[in-house]
């Protein structure tokens, strides 16, 4: 299989000349950290650009929306106009948007370079899975996920007590070092034979967006977030009808292994970001530790867990799908178990170490399961959608976190 083709499938080994791992996992990882980069520093960048804490979570909340967004919008980019013509676009709009964070002297300015970051991030994403290829490789690329999201938070209140909150939030574009050298190993051509000619699906995209949008919005505001979800789902329906071919394939919805795949990574994803945004509060609630013995054993327990699922995701073909899936299940449905009811710390921890374990590992083998059953020239649209199901994990998860608990 050369560079450009896409198509995902179960292997262990990385053809001739495909895109060594550590690239691809350079080129998507580093948006992990971005994303979690701010969790600590809040109220500095609440002070410096004069809004409350609160006001300062959207830095938060927007990056998680366009990355939420971005990723089909990054898909049908990668499945229309080819892998370079991707890349290059996804690399200028992450590079204008850490510009515009790192000038920013207003608050509104920040939010969009926040937002361009994300949409940025979600396209160098989406070329990096479409170069995967197997589930090992896959699992490289989500189990960096797990590591630079683990130290983004330390990461960012560490290099924003040493240098300001701008440098902080500017760690995503760490991935623009793998450019070149992804550009060297990808052809013009778009993954599968060449990239498509039919018009670009805009009506069925801006439905995507307006679905997503209000599903992100529900946990902070339920009516607002429901109502434009709901608009939006029935035109986007009657659209797919009309249009089977475009932005959201009706070949892909038609397949329950994509669908039962794809909502498999949003529970887990879900479950994750919850966990990891709740358990400081709980352990600090239920054990009386230490806010340092938190963090450090919370980071630990992060990097163990991503760490493990990169091992699953090496096994996986030797394993078998269906011992993987049962191992994830088992395991995605005891971490929240064990978080709502333990009161002893490392049962805690092993709690978080559980959760990133399952869902970096899930995103690395369903991906891969989810994708397959789709046509050739499809997969690119499948990863995307496959992917914005495991985002709107991300986006949802703080939120339910503080509904949840932090309240």
């Amino acid at each position: 299989m050369s560079a450009a083709v896409s198509a995902p499938r179960l292997a262990t080994g990385t053809p001739p000349g495909q895109v060594p791992a550590l690239w691809l996992a350079l080129l998507a990882a580093p948006i992990a950290t971005g994303a979690n980069a701010p969790v600590l520093i809040l109220p500095d960048i609440a002070d410096s650009l004069a809004v409350s804490t609160t006001q300062a979570t959207w830095m938060v909340t927007a990056f998680a929306w366009a990355m939420t967004v971005g990723t089909p919008l990054a898909a049908a980019l990668v499945r229309q106009r080819g892998l370079r013509v991707a890349l290059v676009a996804s690399t200028i709009t992450a590079l204008v948007g850490t510009v515009v964070v790192a000038a920013a002297p207003w608050f509104p300015l920040a939010l969009l370079g926040r937002a361009a970051q994300a949409a940025g991030g979600a396209g160098l994403v989406a070329v990096a899975m479409n170069l995967a290829g197997s589930t090992r490789r896959m699992g490289a690329i989500t189990a960096g996920f797990g590591v630079l999201g683990a130290v983004g938070p330390l990461l960012g209140s560490v290099l924003a007590d040493a240098a300001g909150w701008r440098t902080s939030l500017t760690l995503s574009a760490l991935a623009l070092l793998a450019a070149p050298a992804i550009w060297r190993h990808t052809a013009s051509s778009a993954p599968g034979r060449s990239p498509q000619t039919a018009p670009f699906d805009a009506v069925g995209a801006g439905l995507v967006v307006a679905v997503v949008s209000g599903l992100v919005l529900i946990p902070t505001a339920p009516l607002a977030g429901g109502l434009t979800a709901a608009a939006a789902l029935v035109p986007l329906g009657l659209h797919i009808r009309r249009r089977p071919d475009g932005f959201v394939p009706a070949a892909v919805l038609r397949s329950r292994t994509f669908l039962g795949s794809a909502l498999l990574a949003f529970a887990f994803s879900t479950s994750y970001f919850i966990l990891l945004f709740a358990l400081p509060r709980l352990t600090q609630r239920r054990t009386g530790w230490s806010v340092e013995a938190i963090g450090t054993g919370q980071l630990v327990a992060l990097l163990t867990g991503s760490a493990l699922s990169w091992l699953l995701a090496s096994a996986a073909v030797r394993l078998g799908h269906r011992k993987v899936l049962t191992l994830l299940v088992a395991v995605g449905a005891a971490a929240p178990l064990v978080a709502a009811f333990a009161s002893w710390g490392p049962a805690l921890l092993l709690a978080a170490a559980g959760a990133v374990f399952v869902a970096t590992g899930s995103n690395a083998v369903l991906s891969v399961l989810a994708s397959q059953p789709a046509p050739a020239a499809q997969r690119p649209a499948a990863i995307g959608l496959f992917v914005l199901f495991y985002q709107l994990g991300g986006a949802i998860g703080p939120a339910l976190a503080t509904l949840l608990v932090l309240a």
